[in-house]
């Protein structure tokens, strides 16, 4: 087609050429089912716990503050974990991160729904925190590999993708707990793990035929520079990354489906668009940050609502405030792993798999940095001043990084217009 197109004139065969570049490849599809598979997988493994574990610990002689710290060694050792994964991606090679992440997942998942047969009491404890924390390294390395792969194989359009497969994360956040208690509830404990770890381990002979295998051709790049603040923009995005995780702290029983519900699904429908503008018009990707960072400050003063608004704390509001929430997390965080990136070339870091590798790494930690501060700090604040103090003091960190970020961007902008007009005149 080609071919005949380029004999029938330049125009045509321009034509022909803008065509084929819309379709998706073979390997871009390929990579496409893997990361929506992980996605899926992984975030319906890390939410099913919530509804039932607490309880079943509970009975195996397990305190609310041991439990917590089940929970918490997950996010801790994913930020870990993340950051090697991220500097030895070239070497590992991220086909088999993927697939070796992915099946060691599944058989953690699998293990974990075993645990209830442990001894009470310190055994079961102790098998706990070792088969989370296995759980939590291969879930960063599966994780870390689909973002480097997904930015390879769509260099272009790398945030309206990864925009787009948060529809699968969004949906294993919501699906995991209700399937989980729903098979709790008729099948025991046992069976819900079993069933997850089973379907993940399903997954692994399909990515190990249809994933390709990239051949990185590109030297090391440096890992010190972008983890180090030598680049001040890089060290805010990591700081706006931390912050919109962090945004998280313990909420009564009667709204936690509200929070699912609310900040999950209309974080995975808003993604999307987030994703295309970002690409679309990178320019206003810095802005989508900032306006991020203020709009979810808001709600977190609206959450409680802080004391001084004088304002009652009523239902419909709380529904709202979380679905702005939702929106507002998804122009924080999708817009960030593309401007990291751009950040990252503009100051001289290679194109190619070892720079998405640090990037993606980098991306991970701050995630697991946010999900492992935000509990515990979210929590000791709930307790000591309460929730709408609280929720006000975290929406006041997100507020003073979006400001700072305006503040950088502006003042990158006022330089960049009297270098123009200095090499103009």
């Amino acid at each position: 087609l080609e071919r005949k197109a380029k004999l029938k004139g330049p125009r045509i065969y321009q034509l022909v050429a803008r065509e084929a570049s819309r379709r998706l490849s073979r390997e871009q599809i390929s990579i496409l089912i893997s990361a929506a598979s992980i996605n899926l997988g992984s975030m319906m493994c890390y939410s099913i716990l919530g509804p039932f574990f607490p309880n079943e610990a509970e009975k195996k002689d397990v305190s609310n503050t041991v439990i917590g710290m089940i929970f918490g060694c997950f996010a801790l050792f994913n930020l870990l974990s993340s950051l090697l994964f991220g500097k030895y991606l070239v070497q590992i090679g991220a086909k088999f991160m993927f697939v070796a992440g992915m099946f060691v997942s599944g058989g953690a998942t699998i293990l974990f729904g075993m645990l209830d047969r442990a001894p009470d009491g310190p055994v079961f404890i102790t098998m706990c925190f070792l088969v989370r924390v296995v759980d939590a390294i291969s879930f960063a390395a599966a994780i870390t590999a689909s973002f480097s792969l997904l930015a390879k194989a769509f260099p272009n359009n790398v945030a309206t993708v990864m925009g787009s497969l948060e529809i699968f994360s969004g949906l294993g956040l919501v699906l995991g707990p209700p399937l989980g208690g729903f098979l709790y509830q008729t099948f025991g404990y046992e069976v819900p793990f079993i069933f997850l770890g089973c379907l993940v381990l399903l997954m692994v002979p399909l990515n190990i035929c249809i994933l390709p295998n990239y051949v990185p051709w590109e030297a090391d790049s440096g890992w010190n520079s972008l983890w180090g603040d030598s680049v001040p923009q890089i060290a805010l995005l990591k700081t706006n990354l931390m912050v919109i995780f962090f945004l998280q702290f313990n909420l009564s029983a009667g709204y936690v489906g509200l929070v699912f519900l609310g900040l999950a699904l209309s974080y995975s429908i808003s993604s999307p668009l987030f994703g295309l503008l970002s690409d679309k018009v990178p320019y206003l990707r810095k802005w989508l940050l900032v306006s991020g960072n203020i709009v979810t400050a808001v709600c977190y003063m609206l959450l409680g609502p802080v004391p001084i608004l004088h304002i009652k704390s009523q239902l419909w509001l709380l529904v709202l405030v979380l679905v702005v929430n939702g929106i507002s997390a998804g122009m924080s965080i999708i817009p960030t792993f593309p401007e990291v990136l751009s950040c990252a070339y503009e100051n001289g870091f290679e194109e190619g798999l070892s720079t998405l590798g640090l990037v993606s790494g980098l991306f991970g930690a701050m995630w697991s940095l946010g999900a492992f501060i935000g509990p515990t700090l979210g929590g000791f604040l709930y307790e000591k001043i309460g929730f709408e103090w609280a929720a006000a003091i975290q929406g006041l960190w997100a507020l003073i990084t979006g400001l700072a970020m305006g503040l950088f961007y502006i003042q990158e902008h006022l330089q960049r217009k009297r270098y123009f007009l200095f090499v103009l005149f």
